[in-house]
């Protein structure tokens, strides 16, 4: 049986792709196109001048792989592959604020081997240059990732989760924000793009929140490990699937505002349950951490007390004036 799905992600990478390089902003940030081996893909990307007087931008196009555990790419010359495969013009001058619409193209080759391709398309100030050694240097430059999966034949697409937990693996919190992580290894040729949740309960087994496990649809490039973040944010639990910055530390009333504003108390479990490659392969990992407020116990128990010893205090002072408006009662009844 022929099995073909040809799937094409372009994405702009904000801080190694960023969106704009000087003058010049490229879009749309995503593309999907599907093809066959053999067959020409034509793709549209606008270029737009935002300088007020005319330039000229120059195409290259260079291999990517991971870069550690981050999702980052690490861009490389190549001599074959998708790099070789994308053709768009060599320049394009652009008048002051004019858009302009560039086509680009991809030829798949007939013996293209299945799986995972990937490649940028860049657009840069100076024309690229060749080095010694065969790399590639340009100026400032802008472009779009092109992940190519190529599928004529059988294409696995395996993976693993290696670990769940928390930042440091941090089990005791006082408030949230929470930050939990996963690493996904993808083993194969494939590109892998995992999808799920991960639902939080508490102590009676009642679900506190549940949060996507891939909100970004990050991808795990093949042979890579990819580490991906998210974060339990509370009533603020809509916040990018991004690592949370280190909050520099806080006075003792202020952690207490913030234990009261979003109050947990007691273990909780996290259970991460995630789905992927075409079969919606299943794999599931829990992680026991508890919240436990303590400056905010700290204050109740003080306000405990003081209402315990005033209300002592208080009673007994009622009680001597109840004694003595008894005995001068019975002093003028004598």
């Amino acid at each position: 049986m022929r099995i073909l799905v040809i799937a094409c992600f372009i994405l702009a990478i904000f801080f190694i792709l960023p969106g704009k390089v000087g003058a010049l902003t490229v879009s749309p940030p995503r593309w999907e196109i599907s093809g066959e081996r053999g067959q020409t893909i034509n793709g549209e990307l606008e270029l737009f001048n935002e300088e007020k007087e005319a330039k000229t931008f120059y195409s290259s196009f260079e291999a990517f792989e991971a870069a550690g555990e981050t999702g980052a790419p690490r861009f490389f010359p190549a001599t074959e592959g998708l790099a070789t495969w994308i053709k768009a013009p060599a320049q394009i001058t652009l008048d002051p604020q004019e858009r302009k619409v560039v086509p680009f193209s991809i030829q798949i080759p007939q013996n293209a081997d299945p799986g995972g391709h990937f490649a940028a398309i860049f657009w840069g100030t100076s024309p690229s240059q060749t080095q010694e050694g065969g790399q590639v240097t340009i100026g400032a430059k802008v472009g779009v990732l092109v992940l190519l999966t190529v599928l004529g034949g059988e294409v696995k697409a395996g993976g693993g989760l290696l670990e769940f937990s928390t930042t440091d693996r941090q089990k005791t919190f006082t408030y949230l924000p929470i930050t939990f992580f996963y690493r996904f290894q993808n083993v194969d040729t494939n590109r892998i793009k995992p999808d799920g949740e991960i639902k939080i309960k508490n102590i009676f087994g009642m679900t506190s929140v549940t949060l996507p496990a891939n909100k970004r649809e990050g991808n795990v490039l093949p042979n890579s490990i990819r580490k991906f973040e998210v974060i339990w944010e509370g009533k603020k639990s809509e916040v990018p699937q991004m690592a949370v910055e280190k909050e520099e530390k806080v006075g003792f009333l202020e952690t207490v505002k913030k234990e009261w504003s979003e109050f947990h108390l007691g273990p909780y479990k996290a259970n991460l349950r995630l789905q992927y490659g075409a079969k919606n392969e299943e794999v599931k990992a829990s992680f026991l951490f508890f919240i436990i407020p303590w400056q905010l116990l700290i204050i109740i128990l003080i306000v405990l007390i003081l209402v315990l010893i005033v209300g002592g205090i208080g009673i007994k002072k009622y009680n001597r004036w109840i004694i003595t408006k008894a005995l001068k009662g019975k002093r003028v009844s004598e």
